[in-house]
């Protein structure tokens, strides 16, 4: 049987977006850029420059090297505390579910990692430059480095405080969520399947095996080149059955196997479902990179929850439709021949995303808690409407059923015949 793959380029790709996700990565490669900028240094007195380079004062070196060790400490831990307080705000004001978001925000990160960095650089520096570790051209070479520190210093600090003004802010946040729910929503349509073949949502599991989840959590990750190459060692076909985003538990099925020939694939001695399973990434929380419907839930949940009686904010719930109704529009524009994703495991199938599904993800909770305020359920049924008129017949149909639904809910909820009226007026094209 073939060996499991450590790290195939899928994978790798998720890795490298959980790596993002960790604070302190950026930091610790500025830190040994640092340390090794101090020690190249010292090269310019092994390579003969001290006749063509200007000398430099001794403690002009150390006063600079003084005022960015003592200063940059004081930066950092100011920048530390404006980002804890930028997370607080996302979890409390927007959703829990943006944190890792906010985090991987790369402006934030590099200037953290750009302060952490000239601290230790100016603290390595000067411990060299006070123990004589330098010649008259390594000293100029660290005062054009330390010169250099302080201009990126000063450009970084400069663009992070304009980010961590509106760092953790609910319009930020929404943005943030919409970018990645967008991303996740253009590369799905481009490979609706992930590369594989379609599974149809009827197809016959007869004379298959399942494979159980070892482990209970969040599906982060499908490594489908794992499961072509298993497969064709196996002689089989893998039926995927839990896309990311789905729960699953050790009583959940992952796939089912199902052997070319006649027979059960259990009387084959190379069958071992865990090398299958080990495909799967489990985690205790959901992804945004794999998985859109996520996206779309994480901006239902910052309507929900401005709509609750504490927060009082329609217009924020106003804007996330708005959001809503680009995303939808995006699933459903013209596909760029050049992204298509090639039908590369012919040996795996795997079910398509249901329009109905993200329908519910993204309006249903707005639709339930937003139905009696007559703002919300008409520019509800407003963006109804305007998803209904896109021409792709599985948005429409999912359009009509929610704006339907949306009105029923509406109509309960309100006391003001005058609302109620303007509500159906809204939602009279579901009608039809």
């Amino acid at each position: 049987m073939a060996q499991l793959p450590l790290l195939t380029l899928d994978r790798l790709r998720f890795v490298f977006s959980r790596i993002k996700e960790r604070l302190w990565v950026k930091p610790l490669i500025l830190c040994v850029f640092s340390i090794g900028g101090t020690f190249m240094a010292m090269l310019a007195d092994d390579i003969g420059l001290a006749s063509v380079l200007p000398k430099v004062n001794l403690e002009s070196v150390e006063s600079l090297l003084s005022i960015m060790a003592s200063s940059m400490l004081v930066i950092a831990t100011f920048a530390v505390g404006s980002m804890v307080a930028a997370y607080a705000s996302a979890s409390a004001g927007a959703t829990p579910r943006s944190i890792p978001l906010v985090i991987a925000d790369d402006v934030t990160q590099n200037a953290l990692s750009a302060f952490i960095g000239a601290f230790i650089f100016s603290i390595v520096s000067l411990i060299a430059v006070q123990n004589g570790m330098f010649g008259s051209a390594g000293l100029f070479a660290i005062f054009a480095l330390t010169l250099l520190v302080f201009a990126i210093v000063i450009i970084t600090f400069v663009r992070w405080v304009d980010r961590v003004a509106r760092l953790g802010r609910v319009v930020n946040t929404i943005e943030q969520v919409e970018k990645a729910a967008g991303n996740a929503l253009d590369r799905r349509r481009h490979g609706p399947t992930l590369g594989a073949l379609i599974l149809s949502p009827h197809q016959a599991m007869d004379r298959s095996v399942a494979v159980y989840s070892a482990s209970v959590g969040y599906v982060q990750h499908i490594d489908l080149e794992t499961l072509q190459s298993q497969a064709e060692s196996l002689k089989c076909r893998v039926m995927v059955t839990a896309l990311p985003g789905a729960f699953v538990s050790t009583s959940h099925p992952l796939l089912y196997v199902k052997r070319d020939i006649e027979g059960c694939i259990e009387g084959c001695g190379a069958f071992k479902s865990d090398t299958l399973s080990r495909a799967f990434t489990i985690s205790r929380n959901r992804t945004f990179e794999d998985d859109p419907r996520f996206g779309l839930l994480a901006l239902s949940e910052i309507a929900d929850k401005a709509l609750s009686p504490g927060i009082n904010d329609p217009g924020t719930a106003i804007n996330v439709i708005g959001t809503m109704v680009r995303l939808f529009t995006l699933w459903q524009s013209p596909l760029e021949k050049d992204r298509l994703l090639a039908i590369t495991y012919d040996r795996v199938s795997v079910p398509e995303l249901v329009i109905d599904d993200l329908f519910d993800d993204a309006f249903t909770a707005i639709a339930r808690d937003g139905a009696a305020m007559v703002e919300v359920a008409i520019r509800l049924q407003k963006a109804f409407c305007a998803l209904a008129e896109t021409g792709n017949h599985a948005m429409v149909a999912a359009a009509r059923k929610h704006s339907r639904m949306a009105l029923v809910r509406s109509e309960h909820a309100m006391s003001v015949q005058q609302d109620i009226d303007a509500v159906r007026s809204a939602a009279a094209f579901s009608a039809a």
